[in-house]
């Protein structure tokens, strides 16, 4: 595992990154010398047409795909020198994850699928940490409650906190608020707004939703896998423009 020796790097770097995958016609680019920074303590939106490689370039920022060519630096550490006993550590320590489709187990109670993180990394739960994450995201009351028994917007507020109990570095967030209503997707931004400002973490969305890549410091806008613009301090106004500007 190489470190780079800089406590001034940003949460992430993406350095002429390309990514392909292969069809029956031949190999398909998704990612195109992608260039990016991803600032500390910040969230980053991801924006585009659908196929423009948004999830691919969470993907391979997250350590779940490599690329093709280029390089990948999360923190100090060049994830393409890692083994994949590396990345899997790395996975699971130093990065969270939040899905669209929640991902819950659904056999487990709150309590249980917030603490499965803790159970895989140390074989010991202890409870005030699971109840603190439940509480943070005002669920602390349903903690015995099962998926099935929860509403949309509360299964990703369980999502998180199964997510933030293991304290990562940064937390990638794909379609968060996707299969949500408004209400719900306000107050899941909110919640990830939140784990910036409070608790100092990265997250970096992938979203359709200019209203919720207004919670953004930055947004990162793609289009055919290149990177082909950026907003700092968006509006949900502003991005709507950016984004109609790269569709037509």
């Amino acid at each position: 595992m190489s470190l780079l020796c800089d406590t001034r790097l940003p949460a992430i770097q993406l350095v002429t990154v390309c990514k392909s995958y292969p069809s029956a016609a031949g190999s398909v680019p998704v990612l195109r010398d992608v260039s990016l920074l991803l600032q500390k303590q910040a969230l980053t939106a991801v924006m585009g047409p659908s196929g423009s490689g948004k999830t691919t370039l969470l993907n391979c920022a997250a350590g779940l795909d490599q690329p093709d060519s280029g390089k990948v630096i999360l923190g100090a550490t060049d994830l393409a020198t890692c083994s994949e006993r590396e990345l899997t550590v790395i996975r699971r320590q130093r990065v969270g994850f939040v899905f669209q489709q929640f991902n819950l187990l659904p056999m487990l109670t709150a309590y249980e699928n917030v603490a499965l993180p803790l159970r895989l990394q140390r074989g010991r739960v202890p409870r005030n940490l699971v109840t603190e994450a439940l509480r943070q995201v005002g669920l602390e009351d349903k903690a015995r409650q099962r998926p099935a028994q929860l509403s949309g917007g509360q299964q990703q507020r369980v999502a998180i906190a199964r997510t933030l109990v293991g304290e990562p570095e940064i937390v990638f967030a794909d379609e968060p608020t996707g299969s949500l209503d408004r209400r719900s997707g306000r107050q899941i931004m909110g919640l990830l707004r939140d784990t910036v400002d409070r608790a100092g973490r990265t997250v970096a969305m992938v979203t359709h939703d200019p209203v919720a890549a207004a919670y953004a410091d930055r947004v990162v806008f793609l289009s055919d896998g290149r990177v082909v613009g950026q907003l700092d301090h968006p509006t949900a106004d502003k991005v709507a423009q950016q984004l109609s500007m790269w569709d037509q």
